[in-house]
């Protein structure tokens, strides 16, 4: 039997008269890939930004692994293990790709700033285990190379797989990928298709992602979830959902997914 991890319920949010989500209702189980999708404009960059705490509810719930979750701030939420990447890609530019993937795990340092400030044993340690970890992480990524090289200067590729692993060290129960093949080319794309089935397996994760490209949604996906001026229209799996009229009217207006 499939084992819950993420509950929406009665989901509504509002940004003054305007109502971006209007009575959302969602499941995802654990071990699942979900897409969620929908025609500009529809509401799915505000339901993740809700989940990842950007933005609290007007009303409804988010259960996250049993715990209702509203009102958390996004690093609260974070250190339960929901890992996210952005639309637009949001790394530290200035920083080195190492600390990039160091600084997400702020969360878990294990040391106070006296411990930081005197350079204890205690830092000494967790410091030395974050570098371990960064380091398997980018190996895993094929980043070992670029460790100490500042994302500004990479190109987008690379930068959108940085994003990735960084958002993977925080050891997510879930990951959320906004738009992850925004910006990329046709090769990169199937790349990127690649990467995500190799991550799924990899790390025994739960993926749900929003994406404008049917060909990553329709590999991926198990379940589909499509939403329209902020409600639901339909969900179901791949096939289901590139032959359904209400979608095909909504997403295309006339033709095939």
């Amino acid at each position: 039997m499939s084992e819950e991890l993420l509950k929406i319920d009665s989901l509504t949010h509002r940004f003054g008269g305007l109502t971006a989500v209007s009575n959302l209702n969602f499941s995802i189980n654990k071990g699942e890939v979900v897409g969620l999708i929908g025609p500009n404009g529809a509401g799915k960059t505000t339901v993740f930004n809700l989940v990842s705490g950007f933005y609290t509810p007007s009303e409804g719930d988010i259960i996250f692994n049993g715990e209702r979750i509203n009102g958390l701030a996004p690093h609260e939420i974070a250190a339960r293990q929901i890992g996210r990447t952005f639309q637009n890609i949001r790394l530290w530019g200035d920083m080195t790709v190492l600390d990039n993937i160091k600084m997400s795990q702020h969360y878990k340092l294990g040391y106070n700033l006296a411990d930081a400030f005197f350079h204890t044993k205690k830092y000494k340690t967790r410091e030395k285990e974050m570098n371990k970890e960064a380091y398997t992480l980018l190996e895993q990524f094929n980043l070992t190379e670029l460790a100490e090289e500042f994302p500004k200067n990479l190109p987008y590729g690379i930068q959108r797989r940085v994003e990735i692993a960084r958002a993977l060290s925080l050891t997510p129960d879930l990951l959320m990928l906004d738009e992850p093949a925004a910006g990329l080319s046709t090769h990169d794309v199937q790349g990127l298709i690649s990467y995500i089935q190799w991550i799924k397996e990899t790390f025994n994760l739960t993926i749900w992602m929003i994406e404008h490209q049917m060909q990553v949604i329709m590999t991926l996906c198990e379940k589909i979830k499509v939403v329209n001026f902020g409600q639901e229209l339909v969900t179901g799996g791949p096939e289901e959902i590139r032959t359904n009229p209400e979608v095909i009217k909504a997403y295309l207006g006339d033709g095939e997914i």
